[in-house]
C-alpha cells in the first residue's frame, strides 16, 4: 500500500490543514485499495500560494543558464526514478506496463528535453525602433491535472513554467495522485528552490476550486473535461487571471479515398483504443466513404477483436479504464448508441470474457452512426469507436467539423488530398497518415477544446507577460 499523508510546500512535507481526510486510491485493475492520500482544502492552497509568492522574486531573476541547469537536474533526477514512476502509473490508472514504460513515464522526459531545447534560444527581449519588449514571467501559476496520461501532463506544464521563471502550486488527480508525488520528490532532490514548486492533494470542488479562484494566483492552466473546465473559468473571472484550458475532444480521422484503407483502418482502431481510448485527443470518429464502409466495418472488426484486454502488469495491450464511475459511464454510452439504432460491429456491454474483476471495456465499434446521434456527439473516453460514413470529400470535412469539439484531427489519403483536408478542419492539431508526435508542435485546440497552446514555443508564451519599455533608446532622428 503507498500512502502520501502529507504535501509538498515550501520545499518540505508537510502536514494537511486540520480537518483534512483520507481517501483511498483505487487500482482499477482489482479494484481494491492501492494507497491513501489525504485531501487537502482551501487552508492548504493558501499555504502553497504564500511559498510560491515569496519564492517568486528571486526565482523570476535567475538566468537562463541557471534555469538550463536546474532542468537539467531534474531530467538526471527523473531519469534515476523512471521505472518507480511508470509502475506507479501502471497501478494508479491500469496502463499497461510497456505502455506506461514506453509512452506514458516518457513523455514526462519528453517535455523537459523540449523545454530545455527550446530555453537554449528563447528570446525574452528585443528591440522594435526606440521600444524594448520584454516577456517576463506571469508569476505564481496553478495547475489542475488529469489521471488519464498524469505525468504528461504535469510535465507539459511544470517544465515550461520552470523555464521561464515562474513559480507553482499543483493539484494532480485524486484518482491518480502517486505519479505525482515521485513527481516532486524528483524536484526536491534536483534541487528546485524552496517554494518554486508546490503540491497539494485534494478534489475539484475544494482543492481545485481554491486554485482557481485564488486572488495570488495570476495564470491557472487546467486540463480535463469541458464542464469542470468551463466551472475553472467561471471561478477564475473575478480576479481576471490567465486561464489555460485544454479541455475534450471528439476527433474525426478521415480515412479519404485515396488511403490504403486497410492500413488506415486498422491503424485509426489501433490509435483509438490506445490507452483504453482515454486520452482527449483520440481519433474517436472514424469518416470512410460510403462505398467501403462495409469493407472498412471487417477491418475495424477484425482489428478491435485482435486486441488483447487484461492484467496491465502483464503482455495484454489494454488494460481497465480508470474507475468505476468511469466504466459506468461508458457502459451508458453503448447502450445508448445500441438504443438510438447504431449497428454494433463488435464489443458492446460488460466484461471481456474471462474478467471477472477490474474496470475492463470490451473494445468496441459502432458503425452506421449519423451526426445527431449521442455517441458521434459525447466524449467517450473509453475504447468505443464510432463510424461514420460519408459521400463526398466536402460532405467528410463538414461531418468532421459538425463538433463542439476542435482539440484534434486525422487524414488518411494522398498527400495533397490530405493536405488540402487539413486545411479546411477546425481543430488545433490536424494529424496527416500516421505521423508520429511533434514536441515542438503546439497542442491545444478550438471550440470548446480550451484555449491557449502547450509543448514547444508556444506554451512558452502561456506562462509570459510582455512589457514594452518605450524610449528605452534614443531616436535616430533625434541624434
Amino acid at each position: 500500500m503507498r500512502e502520501a499523508l502529507r504535501f509538498y510546500i515550501g520545499g518540505e512535507w508537510v502536514e494537511p490543514a486540520p480537518g483534512w481526510q483520507p481517501l483511498d486510491v483505487i487500482n482499477p485493475a482489482t479494484e481494491e485499495p492501492m494507497g491513501r492520500i489525504a485531501i487537502g482544502s482551501a487552508a492548504d492552497v493558501d499555504r502553497a500560494v504564500d511559498a510560491a509568492a515569496a519564492a517568486f522574486p528571486a526565482f523570476a531573476r535567475t538566468t537562463r543558464a541557471e534555469r538550463l541547469e536546474l532542468l537539467g537536474a531534474i531530467a538526471a533526477e527523473y531519469q534515476k526514478r523512471y521505472g518507480e514512476i511508470a509502475a506507479a502509473i501502471t497501478e494508479e490508472m491500469g496502463a499497461p506496463a510497456w505502455l506506461a514504460t514506453q509512452a506514458q513515464a516518457a513523455l514526462g522526459m519528453a517535455h523537459l528535453q523540449t523545454a530545455m531545447a527550446v530555453l537554449r534560444d528563447y528570446r525574452f527581449e528585443e528591440e522594435r525602433g526606440t521600444t524594448l519588449i520584454v516577456r517576463e514571467p506571469i508569476s505564481v501559476c496553478g495547475f489542475i491535472t488529469p489521471w488519464n496520461w498524469p505525468i504528461n501532463q504535469i510535465a507539459c506544464k511544470v517544465a515550461p513554467a520552470l523555464a521561464t521563471g515562474c513559480t507553482m502550486v499543483l493539484k494532480p488527480s485524486e484518482v491518480a495522485p502517486f505519479s505525482a508525488i515521485l513527481w516532486a520528490e524528483v524536484l526536491h532532490t534536483a534541487g528546485v528552490p524552496k517554494g518554486v514548486f508546490n503540491l497539494v492533494n485534494g478534489d475539484g470542488p475544494t482543492v481545485g476550486a481554491a486554485i482557481a479562484a485564488h486572488p495570488r494566483i495570476d495564470m491557472v492552466s487546467f486540463t480535463g473535461s469541458t464542464r469542470a473546465g468551463i466551472d475553472v473559468a467561471a471561478k477564475a473571472a473575478p480576479t481576471v487571471k490567465r486561464v489555460h484550458q485544454e479541455l475534450g475532444g471528439k476527433s474525426p480521422n478521415i480515412i479519404l479515398p485515396s488511403a490504403d484503407l486497410q492500413k488506415a483502418v486498422g491503424g485509426g482502431v489501433t490509435a483509438m483504443m490506445m490507452n483504453s481510448g482515454q486520452s482527449c485527443n483520440a481519433p474517436s470518429r472514424m469518416l470512410v466513404p460510403r462505398a467501403r464502409l462495409e469493407e472498412a466495418k471487417a477491418i475495424a472488426k477484425a482489428a478491435a477483436e485482435a486486441m488483447t484486454v487484461g492484467d496491465p502488469n502483464g503482455n495484454s495491450q489494454l488494460g481497465p479504464v480508470v474507475s468505476k464511475p468511469q466504466f459506468d459511464k461508458i457502459q451508458r454510452l453503448i447502450e445508448t448508441g445500441i438504443a438510438e439504432g447504431a449497428t454494433l460491429v463488435t464489443g458492446g456491454l460488460g466484461r471481456p470474457e474471462g474478467l471477472e474483476r477490474g474496470y475492463y471495456v470490451k473494445p468496441s465499434v459502432f458503425a452506421d452512426v449519423t451526426s445527431d446521434m449521442t455517441i458521434a456527439r459525447e466524449e467517450i473516453f473509453g475504447p468505443v469507436l464510432a463510424m461514420l460514413a460519408y459521400d463526398s470529400v466536402e460532405d467528410a470535412i463538414a461531418l468532421g467539423n459538425d463538433t463542439p469539439y476542435g482539440l484534434a484531427a486525422y487524414v488518411q489519403g494522398a498527400e495533397a488530398d490530405a493536405r488540402e483536408v487539413a486545411r479546411q478542419l477546425r481543430a488545433g492539431q490536424v494529424t496527416l497518415n500516421g505521423a508520429g508526435p511533434d514536441f515542438m508542435a503546439p497542442f491545444g485546440g478550438f471550440k470548446q477544446s480550451g484555449n491557449g497552446r502547450e509543448w514547444g514555443d508556444h506554451a512558452f508564451a502561456e506562462f509570459l507577460e510582455v512589457k514594452a519599455v518605450i524610449g528605452w533608446t534614443a531616436s535616430k532622428a533625434a541624434a
